[in-house]
């Protein structure tokens, strides 16, 4: 049964509302807009009935409030006042509110209503399901289709993301780069970061599964990945700008092989020059990279792939970042990942 919240400080009509909804939903009662927002801290309603006129918080200071918390915001709100003016109604419809009904409350508007927004705010969920679903699903199969091309890379993309999720997770804690890394744009980062890898699609199978090492030509042409794939991205992006993850996409694929000192490619960029996100994705991509079995290497245990990170920390790597997933690193090992044996020298190793 859907609960609805009442808010009103006028006891008697709280009371008359709440009994109109007895028996088809289950009510709860505020009496000032504090009391309302204290009730949402510990139940969520999946309506809220909001008076305008009340002492000390008012409606719109209460709307403003619910509005304001990302986890309340989404509540469908209905003013009930008094007034017939347009201003107000106005207000309150910029504000956030769903619907506006005046007082005295007849029971059938009210009631029909209640059930349209209800059901208008549970269809807008599972649509909002639905292309999350359908999204998720075109990550995975940009990810499946990446790794056709090499299938020594064994879920690389996919794991790449959940390292970046949990070292930004952990920068975002400690307070790191506050004007970049807000929650939000670490949700973007790792919903983008399968798609780095995807300019390997243009890449010729005959160069990219050798085994050994490869010519200087041949490497030329595996670094056009990362501009490739930017390419790629961007076109998508242009056609679906709200989907903001893309943005972040086309950055990392450009850039995830970019180093600190810049000698990385494929534009030889230093420092902060590089994007934030491409600085946070090369480290886990490199030791995602490290600890996967390649056609030209064998994988290494994890103590050997921090270590390069350790080695490469201010020369491959921004130094801050290399120090924190190396203070995480038994959180990282504890990431679905393939152990091996470390073989050859840390410092020619890292990832096409």
């Amino acid at each position: 049964m859907k609960q609805i919240l009442i808010v009103d400080d006028n006891l008697i009509i709280l009371q008359q509302i709440g009994v109109c909804l007895e028996g088809k939903y289950n009510v709860m009662l505020a009496k000032s807009g504090a009391q309302a927002l204290s009730i949402c801290e510990r139940e969520i309603p999946d309506l809220i009935l909001l008076d305008i006129e009340m002492p000390v918080m008012d409606g719109f200071e209460t709307i403003e409030c619910l509005k304001c918390n990302g986890i309340l915001r989404h509540i469908p709100v209905i003013f009930l006042t008094a007034s017939h003016d347009i201003t107000t109604e106005t207000r309150a419809l910029r504000m956030g509110a769903v619907d506006f009904i005046t007082k005295p409350v007849e029971k059938s508007i009210l009631l029909h209503r209640i059930e349209l927004h209800l059901e208008l705010n549970d269809y807008q969920l599972n649509l909002k399901k639905s292309i999350k679903d359908l999204e998720d699903n075109i990550v995975l199969s940009f990810a499946d289709l990446v790794e056709c091309k090499d299938s020594n890379a064994g879920g690389h993309v996919l794991r790449t993301s959940r390292y970046l999720g949990v070292l930004g997770r952990e920068m975002i804690d400690r307070g790191m780069f506050p004007e970049e890394l807000t929650e939000d744009a670490l949700k973007l980062m790792v919903q983008a970061a399968p798609f780095h890898d995807i300019g390997k699609i243009g890449i010729s199978d005959v160069i990219l599964l050798k085994p050994g090492e490869l010519s200087d030509d041949e490497y030329r042409v595996v670094k056009q990945h990362t501009v490739i794939g930017s390419r790629v991205l961007s076109k998508i992006y242009e056609r679906t700008m709200s989907q903001n993850y893309l943005k972040y996409a086309s950055l990392m694929a450009e850039g995830h092989h970019e180093r600190y000192d810049g000698t990385g490619y494929p534009y030889g960029l230093k420092g902060n020059e590089i994007p934030l996100c491409c600085r946070i994705i090369s480290v886990v991509n490199v030791y995602d990279a490290c600890k996967t079995d390649r056609v030209y290497r064998r994988a290494m245990d994890h103590k050997g792939a921090i270590n390069v990170i350790s080695m490469g920390r201010g020369t491959e790597f921004d130094p801050l970042i290399a120090e924190v997933a190396e203070s995480i690193a038994g959180t990282l090992a504890a990431i679905d990942i393939k152990q091996g044996t470390l073989l050859g020298s840390w410092a020619k190793v890292g990832a096409r």
